[in-house]
């Protein structure tokens, strides 16, 4: 029964020194460390620090996120370590699946992520369903056509400042910026390209 530490940086311009210090401070024996994101589909060290593991050992780490993708994943490979009859120590959230509470953690953080998957699916199945009625998603413009129109008419009669003009449409300066065609614009639209 020993103590394997896993630790994990996303790219060579950080530094694993505090995690494995870390994990030494705890008693880890053995240290498996890879320095590639948590997204990857294989990760060498990790791969080759799940097969040392054997029943009755613990696996210890800083943090959640340095074991895997997501909480979907997470919980995934905690159950798998759990069947195996290894114990699972995250150091800075204090979790420890050898006690009730470390136990109760696991559980709800799979809770909230079965919650969170449920939600994700949900508002899917609404966008779909209004995109089938028609219905395109995203921001409303700030502009109507009306609105956009009057804005245009006021700066081209070079009469208003930017801000004027944003004032008398109502939407913001940015708005104007974006939504009005200048002169150069409309002359580079109808300009025949030159081969």
């Amino acid at each position: 029964m020993v103590t394997i530490g896993y630790a994990r940086v996303s790219t060579a311009s950080q530094s694993l020194q505090a995690q494995e210090s870390h994990l030494r401070a705890s008693g880890c024996e053995v240290i498996y460390a890879d320095v590639m994101t948590g997204s990857a589909a294989s990760r060498p060290e990790w791969d080759a620090c799940r097969k040392a593991l054997r029943p009755g050992d613990t696996l210890a780490i800083t943090r959640l996120d340095r074991m895997g993708r997501s909480i979907k994943h997470l919980l995934e490979v905690a159950e798998s370590l759990q069947e195996k009859g290894v114990r699972l120590r995250v150091l800075e959230q204090a979790i420890d699946t050898s006690t009730p509470q470390g136990t109760l953690t696991l559980h709800l953080l799979s809770a909230l992520a079965q919650f969170e998957l449920s939600q994700v699916s949900e508002r899917t199945r609404s966008a779909l369903a209004g995109r089938a009625r028609g219905r395109k998603g995203g921001r409303p413009k700030a502009l109507s056509p009306k609105a956009l129109q009057r804005a245009q008419e006021l700066y081209d009669s070079k009469q208003m400042t930017v801000k004027e003009v944003a004032r008398a449409v109502g939407v913001s300066e940015a708005t104007i910026y974006r939504s009005i065609t200048t002169e150069a614009e409309r002359r580079k639209a109808v300009a025949p390209a030159r081969h």
